[in-house]
This record gives C-alpha cells, sequence and structure tokens, in this order.
C-alpha cells in the first residue's frame, strides 16, 4: 500500500508558515532547481550542481513511482509558495535482514536554515517511518558538517561509525563520513 500522509502546516521561528506535504509529479520543475541550487549553496551534498541532470518528464516519473511506493516518503515544504526543502526515507530492501531499517536524506535552500523547517521534517519523517513499520532510521553526514549532526543529535540520532575517505571534493580533498541512526 502506497505511504500517503497529509499536509502539516507549521510556524516557523520568523512567524511565516510552512506546509509539509507530499512530493508530486507537479513538483518536477522546482525539484529540479531545488537540487541545482542547494547543491551549489554547500560541499556537503552528495551532488554537485553539474551532476542535476535530471529531465523534467524524468523527474515527473521518479516522483511519481514514489507516491505508488510503500517503502519511502519524499515530502517537500514550502513557505510563501515555493520549495523551501524536502526530505525522504528509503527502505533499505526487501531482504529479511535488513527491511527493519530506512535511509534518510534532507536538504534545504541555505535561506531557510535555522527556523525549526529540518526539525520540522524529520520529526514527521520519523511519524511515517513507524507507521510503515521501520525501526531504524539511518543516515550519512559529512564529518565536517557539524551544523547538521547537532541537527540530528537534537533529532534523537547516534553516532555508529564512520567511513573514512567516503567523500572526494573536486578541490581533491578527502572527507569521512559520520554514521548515524535512530531507533523507531
Amino acid at each position: 500500500m502506497p505511504v500517503r500522509f497529509a499536509p502539516r502546516s507549521i510556524i516557523l521561528k520568523d512567524g511565516r508558515t510552512c506546509t509539509l506535504r507530499p512530493t508530486a509529479p507537479e513538483d518536477a520543475e522546482a525539484m529540479i532547481q531545488y537540487l541545482k541550487e542547494t547543491s551549489g549553496e554547500t560541499e556537503y551534498l552528495l551532488r554537485y550542481p553539474d551532476e542535476v541532470t535530471f529531465t523534467l518528464e524524468g523527474e515527473r516519473e521518479i516522483l511519481g513511482r514514489l507516491l505508488e511506493d510503500s517503502s519511502s516518503a519524499m515530502m517537500a515544504a514550502i513557505v510563501d509558495g515555493r520549495v523551501a526543502g524536502n526530505c525522504s526515507i528509503n527502505g533499505l530492501g526487501p531482504k529479511r535482514k535488513i527491511r527493519h531499517r530506512c535511509s534518510m536524506a534532507i536538504a534545504l535552500y541555505r535561506e531557510f536554515w535555522h527556523l525549526g523547517i529540518g526539525t520540522a521534517m524529520i520529526e514527521y519523517l520519523t511519524e511515517l517511518a513507524r507507521e510503515i513499520g521501520y525501526q531504524q532510521m539511518d543516515l550519512e553526514v559529512v564529518a565536517e558538517n557539524t551544523q547538521a549532526q547537532a541537527l540530528y543529535a537534537k533529532c534523537g540520532f547516534a553516532e555508529s561509525g564512520r567511513r573514512h575517505h567516503a567523500l572526494r571534493f573536486d578541490d581533491g580533498s578527502l572527507h569521512d563520513e559520520i554514521l548515524m541512526y535512530k531507533e523507531l
């Protein structure tokens, strides 16, 4: 059964309203732009802007499939009528030894940092993960991204390990990933 969830409104620290809602195929253009721009705002995401090569039709297909996927949920944060951020959970696979776990990813436009959106999205996705039946949520974060690590710790994640030199940036520098998990 697909994961359906109701939109949820939150009041941001600056007084504006943010709506957390499922992404949909009609969000494709805004999501492609969001991926390109956020990838250029921080070194801590997994892709560079030039690696965002989705076509509009391809992105529509991906977003449509996600609406029907019973092991995933993707949400957009909408502020003033535009995408402010995105957060998702995906199952690690159907094998019995790992199907109790999901992986979480999140990113926001820099202008929406520190307003409470990240915390609200993680809390809502935690509820959805429990509804799906997951017992553990995992994530990876660049070791130098202490701001994100603090957010994840605030939301109940704990460090469980490190991948040495997991990422090579374009400048040639190597960076570890911190592995984190949250029991649901």
